[in-house]
C-alpha cells in the first residue's frame, strides 16, 4: 500500500514504482526491470513515463509488455480514485496490487537474508547475460567501430555471473568481503586491459558489500540498477578524463561542434587515420615556421632550406600535386618573409615584432582542463608596447569575417593568454600563409563568456556521451571516417 502510495503522489519517486512492478500481481521479471531503468535513465523519464515507452519497445517481450501493461492501468485507475477523492476505491485498488508482505523473511537472520538476496542477485545476473548475449549477437553483423566494446562487455557480464556464482557458494562462514576480493584478482587474471577497465568500473562490487539493509532487504531497485545493461554508456572509461572533467583543446572543441560522431571515432575511440596530401602539407608548413623562428632565422635563403628539409623528410612523392604544392610552399614562405621585414621596418606605431612561437599554454574553465599552443604572438607598437596580437597559421582556403563570426579558436587563445600568461591580447587573426593573407578577427567583450559557455556545453555533451551526427556533404566529403559513418552524406 505504501509503494503505491508513494508513486501516486510523487511519480518521481523511482523506488516506489520498482517495488510496485516487482511484486504481485504484476511481478515484472528483474532483467525487464533492469531494462525499464536503463530506458527511463537514457531518455532522462520517470519511471511511469518510461514504462509507457517501454512498451513500444522491442526488446521488451510480449510478456513483459503485458505486465507493464497492467501495472499502468492499475495505475489509471489508481490515479483516478485519488483525484476523485475516493480511499475506499483507492485501497481496493492499491491493495490488489501490493500483494504480500514479507515479514516471514524479515524474521530469518540478517546472513540468511544477505544469502537469499545473492542467490536472487544470481538469477537476475543469469537472465540478463542471456538478454546481453542476444542483444550484441545481433549486432555483431552490422558495420560498427565499436564492436570489440560490446563483445567485452558481454565478457564481463559472464565474468560478473561467475562471481555471484562463486560468492552463494563461498565456504560457510567467509565473509562476502573476503570472498569478494579473492575472486576478483582471480577474474581479473582472465580479463584483457579493455575488459580489465569495464570489470572495474562496474557498480556490482559496491552494491554486494552494500548495508544489509538494501541487499538482505530485498531492496529491488538496488539490484536492478547492478545489473543494468551498460552497453549504451560502454564508453565512459575511454573518455579523455582528467579529474572530475576533460582535457580539451581548441581543435577537440571545433571537431565536437562540428560533427559528435567524428570526435567519438578520433578522440574517444581513437581510430587512426591516414594524413592527407594536403594535412601533410600543411605539417611541413608549419614545422618550417617553428623551426625557423626557435632557431633565430633572419634568411630568405635559411627559410627555404629549412622547406627543402623538412619535405624530404615529409616522403611526398615526384608527382605534379606534390611539385604544385612544393611550388606554392616556396612562395608563399617568400611572401612570409617578405611580409615579416615590412612590418618590422614599418613606422614605429605600425611595427610589430614576434615575440613567441608555438607558446604552449594551459588553464581551466570549470571542471576542463584546457591546453594548446598559440603559433605566434607579436608585440605591436614598439618594444615598449604593452599591446599583442595572436596569430594562428593556416593552410586551407582564407574566410572572410562574416564566415569566421562563430570561430572561437581565437577567442578561446585570448582567454588562454590572460589565464595562463597574465598577458591582455588587443588583437588577433589568422594568417592564411598560402595567399599570404592576414584576417583580424574582431574581439568582443562577450567572448570570454561565450568561449566558457561553449566549452562547458561540449564537456556536458561529451561526458553525456551524446554522440550522435551532423552531416552535411560539405562537412562528409571531407572527413576521415566518411567510409564507416552510418550517417555519412557523400
Amino acid at each position: 500500500m505504501l509503494a503505491w502510495t508513494r508513486l501516486l503522489v510523487d511519480p518521481q519517486d523511482a523506488a516506489a514504482v520498482v517495488r510496485a512492478l516487482a511484486r504481485p500481481p504484476i511481478e515484472l521479471r528483474q532483467v525487464d526491470l533492469a531494462r525499464v531503468i536503463a530506458l527511463a535513465r537514457r531518455h532522462k523519464l520517470d519511471m511511469v513515463s518510461a514504462l509507457t515507452t517501454a512498451i513500444e519497445s522491442p526488446r521488451v517481450p510480449p510478456d513483459a509488455r503485458e505486465r507493464i501493461q497492467h501495472f499502468l492501468e492499475l495505475h489509471k485507475a489508481a490515479s483516478e480514485a485519488l483525484d476523485a477523492g475516493r480511499p475506499d476505491l483507492l485501497a481496493r485498488v492499491v491493495l490488489g496490487a501490493e500483494g504480500q508482505d514479507r515479514a516471514e523473511d524479515r524474521s530469518k537472520p540478517g546472513g540468511e537474508r544477505l544469502d537469499d538476496a545473492l542467490g536472487e542477485t544470481l538469477r537476475m545476473m543469469r537472465e540478463e547475460v542471456l538478454a546481453s548475449a542476444a542483444r550484441i549477437g545481433g549486432r555483431l553483423g552490422e558495420l560498427r567501430l565499436d564492436t570489440d566494446l560490446d563483445i567485452s562487455h558481454g565478457v564481463v557480464r559472464y565474468l560478473e555471473l561467475l562471481k555471484l556464482a562463486a560468492l552463494v557458494q563461498r565456504p560457510a562462514g567467509q565473509a562476502v568481503a573476503e570472498a569478494l576480493a579473492d575472486i576478483n584478482v582471480r577474474l581479473l587474471a582472465a580479463t584483457t586491459a579493455l575488459q580489465r577497465e569495464i570489470f572495474q568500473t562496474s557498480s556490482l562490487d559496491e552494491t554486494l558489500l552494500a548495508e544489509r539493509s538494501e541487499i538482505g532487504g530485498h531492496d529491488d531497485r538496488v539490484r536492478a540498477q547492478a545489473i543494468a545493461p551498460r552497453e549504451a554508456s560502454s564508453l565512459g572509461p575511454f573518455l579523455p578524463r582528467k579529474g572530475t572533467g576533460l582535457a580539451l583543446s581548441a581543435s577537440d572543441i571545433e571537431t565536437y561542434r562540428s560533427c559528435p560522431l567524428r570526435y567519438k571515432f578520433a578522440r574517444v575511440l581513437r581510430i587512426p587515420s591516414d594524413a592527407t596530401l594536403h594535412q601533410r602539407f600543411g605539417i611541413v608548413v608549419h614545422q618550417v615556421l617553428e623551426r625557423y623562428h626557435s632557431a633565430g632565422g633572419e634568411t630568405l635563403e635559411q627559410l627555404l632550406e629549412l622547406l627543402d628539409a623538412s619535405w624530404r623528410k615529409g616522403g611526398f612523392d615526384d608527382g605534379k600535386r606534390e611539385h604544385d604544392l612544393r611550388e606554392k610552399a616556396g612562395a608563399a614562405l617568400r611572401s612570409y618573409h617578405e611580409r615579416l621585414g615590412a612590418q618590422r621596418s614599418g613606422p614605429v606605431s605600425q611595427r610589430s615584432e614576434p615575440v613567441w612561437f608555438e607558446r604552449p599554454f594551459a588553464f581551466r574553465i570549470g571542471p576542463h582542463h584546457l591546453r594548446g599552443r598559440v603559433d605566434r604572438v607579436d608585440r605591436l607598437g614598439g618594444a615598449t608596447s604593452e599591446e599583442y596580437e595572436l596569430i594562428d597559421y593556416k593552410t586551407s582556403r582564407p574566410k572572410t569575417v562574416a564566415q569566421l563570426k562563430d570561430d572561437i579558436q581565437l577567442s578561446l587563445y585570448a582567454l588562454a593568454a590572460h589565464e595562463s600568461w597574465g598577458l591582455e591580447a588587443s588583437q588577433q587573426a589568422y594568417y592564411y600563409v598560402l595567399d599570404d593573407l592576414k584576417v583580424p578577427v574582431p574581439r568582443e567583450e562577450t567572448d570570454a563568456e561565450r568561449v566558457k559557455d561553449t566549452v562547458l556545453a561540449v564537456g556536458e555533451g561529451i561526458l553525456g556521451q551524446r554522440f550522435e551526427p551532423t552531416p552535411s556533404h560539405a562537412a562528409c566529403s571531407i572527413c576521415d571516417y566518411r567510409i564507416v559513418c552510418p550517417a555519412a552524406e557523400v
